[in-house]
């Protein structure tokens, strides 16, 4: 199977055409290597996804037939991703908790108070 199917059978992409977009860009990885999107994948071959800043690491177990529900995925794949992925995903999602616009002004000594806490809360 084609990984840009696979990776839309899995449900890591929301159609094929993303999926082969980011097949072309380089966020897919087989076993190491950047690959195309009509690149075949087998059973026990390693895949490394970027996608939304958290690189997934999986192994193929088998080729599903066609697009699964959400609850067979585990069926034909083993998601290797470690915790610290997440973790920092987890960061970026409350540095853009206290964003301040371009050409709003310095901040005022309350925002500067705010952005003191959400940095003492992460470093907790």
């Amino acid at each position: 199977m084609r990984i840009d199917k696979y990776l839309w059978c899995t449900r890591y992409f929301k159609t094929r055409n993303i999926a082969t977009t980011a097949c072309k860009k380089g966020h897919i990885k087989v076993n190491d290597q950047v690959v195309k999107p009509s690149r075949e994948v087998y059973a026990t071959d390693k895949i490394s996804v970027r996608k939304d800043q958290v690189n997934y690491s999986l192994t193929i177990l088998d080729v599903p037939p066609n697009r699964v529900g959400a609850k067979l995925v585990d069926i034909y794949r083993v998601d290797t991703t470690p915790k610290s992925a997440f973790e920092a995903q987890e960061l970026l999602k409350y540095s853009k908790d206290y964003y301040r616009k371009k050409g709003t002004g310095r901040p005022t000594k309350k925002d500067r108070r705010d952005i003191d806490d959400v940095y003492l809360e992460n470093e907790l």
